[in-house]
């Protein structure tokens, strides 16, 4: 798994990718609950599978902090949809 960093003054969190590059995902945090409002994979990177390096990576995070989400972002919506298994991190 790739290393992820959590930015808290951000409201961030950050996926080391390839080199310098870093994914990062944006949050809202209510409690327990991160309202996952966008994500940001580098231009030099788009369209080589770094979408799922990221989510793959966040959603681990999630889960090993016990926290839920609720995807805003329309690629976290589309990666939820397309991927069954993290369903029990949807918050409900």
């Amino acid at each position: 798994m790739n290393a992820i960093t959590h930015d808290p003054d951000n409201k961030c969190y950050l996926i080391s990718l390839e080199g310098d590059a870093v994914a990062k995902v944006y949050y809202e945090k209510k409690g327990n609950i991160l309202d996952v409002i966008s994500t940001r994979i580098p231009d030099e990177l788009q369209g080589k599978g770094y979408g799922k390096v990221m989510m793959e990576s966040f959603l681990t995070e999630m889960k090993a902090s016990n926290l839920q989400i609720v995807p805003v972002c329309s690629y976290v919506v589309h990666y939820m949809n397309k991927n069954q298994q993290w369903q029990g991190l949807l918050a409900s």
